[in-house]
């Protein structure tokens, strides 16, 4: 992990957009040259997070999904940056358009790939917690790809049946994603399961997104 000091930081944001920030500071920004800075920070004194911080989690994850065929960001460099009490990774995006802000929203064709997608990462033992519409780009590439990778875990083997249904639910907390994968929900299991028959995974399924958690 590279030191950054407070004068080098200062040179590196300048220009820089904020992108997110809470009452604690800034969280991601977007530098002058079109990279990006996400910022991590140690939510408690006595926490794992001071030993092995979130910001490694976020390279290390970063490079599993390069090793499993995912498309996600480049990273740049990973920083300390004692000044603000944080970790910093630096990092090029995953050029394309998250699928919340396509501007028709998820259409048939983008449901069935989304659904080869979750089974691909589930089938490649990927859990991905901020498992959401605004967290899965769509690339130039017409690929869907990760990013905001920091909350992740890999199992050696494919997710089962239990963990792949309790994935789904971290989709379900958000009201507008669950209604656009609702409205073109056949579309979306059929490229999951890879059948058009239902089943009791299926509506497992169609029952948290209609019933969030």
């Amino acid at each position: 992990m590279k030191k950054l000091s407070k004068d080098d930081y200062a040179a590196l944001r300048e220009g820089a957009i904020v992108i997110e920030a809470d009452h604690f500071g800034d969280k991601v920004l977007l530098l002058a040259d079109g990279t990006y800075l996400k910022l991590f920070r140690v939510k408690r004194l006595f926490s794992a997070a001071r030993f092995y911080p979130y910001s490694k989690r976020f390279v290390k994850n970063v490079g599993t999904l390069i090793e499993k065929g995912i498309p996600t960001v480049t990273v740049l460099e990973l920083y300390k940056v004692p000044s603000i009490h944080r970790t910093a990774v630096h990092y090029y995006p995953l050029t394309g358009k998250t699928l919340r802000k396509l501007s028709q929203g998820i259409d048939l064709i983008i449901a069935s790939k989304l659904g080869k997608f979750f089974r691909e990462l589930h089938d490649k033992g990927i859990y991905f917690r901020s498992l959401h519409l605004g967290n899965i780009v769509v690339t130039q590439e017409n690929r869907l790809g990760l990013i905001d990778v920091a909350d992740m875990k890999v199992y050696r083997e494919p997710l089962s049946d239990e963990l792949r249904l309790r994935n789904f639910q971290h989709i379900a907390r958000y009201k507008e994603d669950s209604s656009q994968l609702q409205r073109h929900f056949s579309s979306f299991i059929r490229g999951y399961t890879g059948k058009d028959e239902a089943s009791d995974f299926a509506n497992n399924i169609e029952s948290m997104l209609t019933s969030p958690p």
